[in-house]
């Protein structure tokens, strides 16, 4: 090794955090600082003037947030636009906008300060939640609370660097992480954060290679410095070597390659090597995700998740409003299969317009099918608009979180009665529209025999599969090394359903995270996986894989 190359290698910093979205970046590092306002201590006698500064600045921070909404709709989509939406209402909550009022009359104490100290209040309550979710909100608080500052204060954002940049610092807020050009970030690398943050579910959707929770090595002084971002593994090489750099540069490449061999694939149908058509759909999360799914040529929509609906405020959505959003998902598809699963608030999903009170381990609790069996009144509604919508496209219907028979034969009762009422009201709608449940429980696995025969096709979660199986929480971190998608457990549950499904004579679809593992496609296959379901961005390189393989009769 020469002396440069050795010099270099003493200086070269590697940072393991965790990886938030997967890709390689190559360039320099642009340290952006904490955008918070400066924060003055002062008396104050006359706290009803403070107290209306607040109210004006919460109204223009709420301007100014739903300006980014509307911004963020069409850039982003709905569901990431929420984000937003969320921030609004936390501006309106009753125990914030209490402790902001206590602060000030109790402590004399202008505006900017007791907005700040009760931020600080909050924050720290939801970082020391063990949820994942929860502790992920905190970011939202301190963002939502440095912006009415600003407001109170009159001072403005901080700006970013121009041209194409690796942005790194402590922490980003969601409002921050959009403002950046996406054309200029050629990553996102965080010292604190979490998987389960907004800042890093826009940095997923946005599709930029990021990492969290570095740690504080990650400082200042790293601006202005070459580095490689590699945000499947969750490292940063900081002045990297020019090995580091060349093992780099054959990865992008490498993932290029495969991102262009696998768009060969658009137009073709999903056929293993000796013939068998297994068909590779996408999961979405929201109406914008449909033009994704298209563009990456699935073969229909095997998972639908329609809680974006009730996650807003706003109140429950009407009947008309869920038909409208169905029925433009069911056009748009254009003769693809459209499967549409039920609400599955609950656990870490949190609808304000559906009160589920606290839960100790909410992840056992009230939740899917449990909540729509008891609120019939939703149910029946969001029915009604799925068999509305029916009329419109290939539309198939299927249940979360079954456990027993008996959720089985009421859910067909009330879709009984939903029938006869759309029919009296003269309303169209596929009389043989297919119904089917999620398989997520080990409870429905092992009566799974029982459940084949009432329903028309079987949909796994492996998801929650594995955490339930495993008695693992998925969203704690302390326990994420339990967690094993891959464990014999598992592949036993799997197994044991796709055979129950096949001797009734139904189908049988893997939605959850296993299905886009390239490690098990081929297990997955053979144990007797008749469809898949993956996220938009993994349907080319799912079918691809599966086009390459044979279908053995034994896994």
């Amino acid at each position: 090794m020469s002396g440069d190359a050795r010099s270099q290698a003493v200086f070269m910093m590697r940072l393991k955090g965790k990886g938030a979205c997967p890709g390689i970046a190559i360039g320099i590092i642009s340290y952006f600082g904490s955008s918070a306002p400066e924060i003055s201590y002062k008396n104050v006698n006359d706290t009803e003037s403070e107290l209306e500064r607040v109210e004006k600045a919460k109204s223009a921070a709420k301007a100014q947030l739903l300006e980014m909404y509307r911004k963020a709709l069409p850039e982003l989509g709905k569901e990431s636009a929420e984000i937003f939406e969320i921030q609004r209402a936390l501006i309106d909550d009753t125990d914030y906008n209490n402790a902001i009022e206590n602060i000030i009359t109790s402590q004399k104490v202008n505006a900017e300060y007791a907005v700040a100290v009760a931020s600080d209040n909050f924050a720290a309550m939801l970082s020391a939640m063990p949820d994942d979710y929860m502790c992920a909100r905190s970011t939202d608080v301190n963002d939502v609370s440095q912006r009415i500052i600003r407001c109170l204060s009159g001072s403005s954002e901080k700006k970013f660097h121009n041209g194409k940049r690796i942005i790194c610092a402590y922490d980003l807020t969601p409002s921050e992480t959009f403002r950046m050009d996406r054309e200029n970030v050629l990553a996102f690398v965080t010292a604190r954060g979490s998987s389960q943050s907004h800042t890093a579910i826009l940095a997923r959707i946005m599709g930029i290679p990021s990492v969290i929770g570095i740690g504080r090595e990650l400082t200042p002084e790293c601006d202005g410095k070459t580095a490689v971002v590699d945000g499947t593994e969750g490292i940063i090489y900081i002045d990297p070597t020019p090995q580091v750099l060349e093992d780099a540069e054959r990865k992008r490449s490498a993932a290029e390659r495969r991102r262009q061999l696998a768009s060969e694939f658009i137009g073709r149908e999903t056929i293993t090597a000796d013939g068998k058509k297994i068909p590779v759909n996408a999961n979405i999360s929201s109406v914008s995700d449909l033009e994704s799914a298209l563009e990456n040529d699935a073969e229909g929509v095997g998972l639908f998740r329609t809680e974006f609906l009730f996650l807003e405020c706003g109140g429950l959505p009407s009947e008309d409003v869920q038909f409208a959003v169905y029925r433009h998902a069911a056009e748009t598809m254009k003769g693809r299969k459209l499967t549409i699963r039920t609400i599955d608030i609950g656990a870490d999903k949190k609808s304000d317009c559906i009160a589920l009170g606290h839960e100790d381990n909410p992840a056992m609790g009230f939740r899917g099918i449990r909540i729509c069996l008891e609120r019939e009144d939703i149910f029946k509604t969001q029915l009604k608009a799925i068999f509305r919508a029916s009329a419109y496209g290939k539309t198939e219907v299927m249940f979360p979180m079954i456990i027993s028979l008996k959720e089985v034969k009421m859910i067909k009762e009330i879709i009984r009665e939903v029938k006869t009422e759309l029919r009296i009201m003269g309303t169209d709608f596929d009389e043989n529209l297919k119904i089917g449940i999620m398989i997520e429980t080990p409870a429905a696995v092992m009566i799974s025999d029982i459940l084949a025969k009432e329903v028309d096709f079987f949909s796994i979660g492996t998801n929650d599969l594995t955490q339930y199986t495993l008695a693992v929480d998925r969203t704690n971190p302390a326990v994420d090394k339990f967690y094993d998608p891959h464990h014999e457990a598992v592949k036993r549950m799997i197994k044991l359903t796709a055979d129950n499904a096949h001797a009734a004579g139904i189908k049988v679809c893997i939605c959850g995270d296993l299905g886009s593992d390239p490690d098990m496609t081929d297990w997955l296959i053979n144990a007797g996986i008749d469809e898949f379901s993956v996220p938009p961005s993994e349907v080319l390189e799912t079918r691809k894989r599966i086009s390459s393989l044979r279908a053995r009769l034994k896994p």
